[in-house]
């Protein structure tokens, strides 16, 4: 069992670990043999502590220590640090999964609105980068940011969300470039439509299994990506791509790909207009 843990004995940050993608991280790099310690703000005290006693009992390899901890708060990041550092003596890895999502018509975003996306997606992500890189540079660790699909190409009705994601895809890059010189390893991921996001959004519409099924077909795979997977992807950047830094790994079955009618405008967009553009000549 030993020679199959992926992360034995490392220590790591998960930020935002108990809901979804964070807590599928959390599971898998404590199923991995990692010492985790993840927070979450006040409100998800209860569920946090819940997942601390679930995991410790569990029988894994790893452990895992919930702390509270509110990332658009610069005290609470260094109190997060400093209290895994005591704990455990060193740190490994800080994976950032603090994030909120804005859907708004661009026409309705406020000034106000995209700072306080920012303050969570992206000002979180530097501070708490910034806070760990001391100890990160001592065991040359790394550090794994969750980005978006719709930060590398837009999303409609998202700008506050895709500026964000694509500051910290830009963010993560250059963090690559200053920390190399310490060992240092800085990566992100970018998920496409998760299966955990969808299932809740669609319960507000009124025909919940076509809106899952039409976003199910965003994808080459034709189904969602999973939290899991997420989370396995994760631990890959962590465990086994000890020569990636700078990277954006897409983990989105596929749906950024393919040639398609986008443009809103002109005379005729139908399917039909455009078979000539779309199909090779022998399927005409």
């Amino acid at each position: 069992m030993a020679n199959l843990l992926r992360y034995p004995g490392k220590v790591v940050i998960v930020t935002y670990g108990t809901s979804g993608i964070g807590q599928a991280i959390v599971r898998e790099f404590v199923l991995h043999g990692a010492h985790v310690v993840f927070c979450a703000p006040e409100s998800e005290a209860d569920k946090g502590q819940a997942i601390q006693s679930d995991l410790q009992a569990s029988g894994c390899a790893g452990d895992a220590v919930f702390q509270v901890c509110d990332v658009r708060k610069e005290s609470d990041i260094k109190r997060l640090i400093q209290a895994t550092v005591q704990r455990y003596g060193c740190l490994d890895c800080l994976v950032n999964t603090a994030e909120n999502t804005y859907i708004e018509a661009t026409d309705g975003v406020t000034a106000q609105d995209l700072s306080n996306l920012m303050d969570i997606n992206v000002v979180s992500v530097l501070l708490a980068s910034k806070f760990a890189l001391p100890y990160l540079r001592e065991t040359k660790g790394n550090i794994i940011n969750l980005a978006r699909l719709y930060g590398v190409i837009g999303i409609k009705d998202a700008l506050s969300s895709s500026t964000s994601k694509g500051a910290v895809i830009a963010m993560t890059k250059a963090l690559a470039i200053d920390e190399s010189k310490y060992g240092v390893r800085v990566n992100s991921i970018s998920p496409g439509n998760i299966s955990s996001v969808w299932e809740y959004e669609a319960k507000r519409f009124k025909n919940p299994e076509a809106v899952l099924q039409e976003g199910e077909a965003l994808q080459l795979m034709g189904r969602f990506v999973t939290p899991e997977e997420v989370a396995l992807g994760v631990l890959f950047l962590a465990a086994d791509a000890t020569f990636c830094t700078g990277l954006n790994l897409l983990l989105t079955g596929g749906a950024e790909l393919g040639f398609g009618i986008k443009s809103r405008i002109g005379p005729d967009c139908s399917p039909r207009s455009t078979r000539n553009l779309l199909c090779p000549p022998g399927d005409q």
